[in-house]
């Protein structure tokens, strides 16, 4: 078994908190095409190791859905807002689709929940929960415009990217404690072709 979540975990972490910072800074900024290389970047990573997962099934049970699928769609967000902030469009269907991606995470945080998957399954929970919240916030805001314009409501941007910086932290501690793990539980692993 090869498991590469701890690479996703970290790449995730650092892909909410550029859009954390996005959020509270870099909305209506000038140079928007700032962005495109880290949102590409965490992209291009949840994409490439969400299908691998999703296709292969690396881990045991259902663990496969839940990070590898919600890796293709988080990645997916991503690359479509380094893609429309790199051509300049609107970021609407970018937040339509960052609605129902979303929706998905709060689906599955709550279901590993009630399941007890992972280590922390609360803490794993309330962070999937989270991240889908910004999806589903992200959504209300291009809705509302412009009562509920990013662009101009520095109190709404503060409370998304609070959010958004909370599932940071629980990302962050759930991948660099996996790091430690796997280096540990791996240490020992052959491939097959030198057994």
């Amino acid at each position: 078994m090869i498991d590469f979540l701890t690479l996703m975990l970290v790449s995730m972490t650092a892909g909410l908190f550029l859009l954390a910072y996005y959020v509270y800074r870099g909305i209506g900024a000038e140079n928007a095409k700032q962005w495109v290389p880290g949102f590409a970047m965490t992209g291009f990573i949840a994409v490439v190791a969400g299908l691998r997962m999703t296709f292969t099934w690396p881990l045991t049970g259902s663990y496969n859905i839940a990070f590898g699928e919600m890796s293709v769609l988080f990645g997916v967000l991503f690359l479509g807002a380094a893609l429309a902030l790199w051509k300049g469009w609107e970021m609407r269907t970018v937040s339509i689709y960052a609605f129902f991606a979303g929706l998905a995470a709060v689906v599955v945080g709550a279901r590993v929940i009630s399941l007890g998957m992972t280590k922390s399954p609360v803490v794993s929970g309330i962070g999937f929960i989270l991240t889908g919240l910004g999806g589903l916030f992200a959504w209300l805001c291009c809705l509302a415009e412009p009562i509920l314009s990013l662009r101009t409501n520095r109190t709404l941007r503060a409370i998304g990217a609070i959010v958004l910086i909370v599932a940071v932290a629980i990302w962050a501690f759930t991948g660099y404690a996996a790091y430690w793990d796997h280096l540990e539980s791996f240490s020992k692993w052959v491939p097959l072709t030198m057994r």
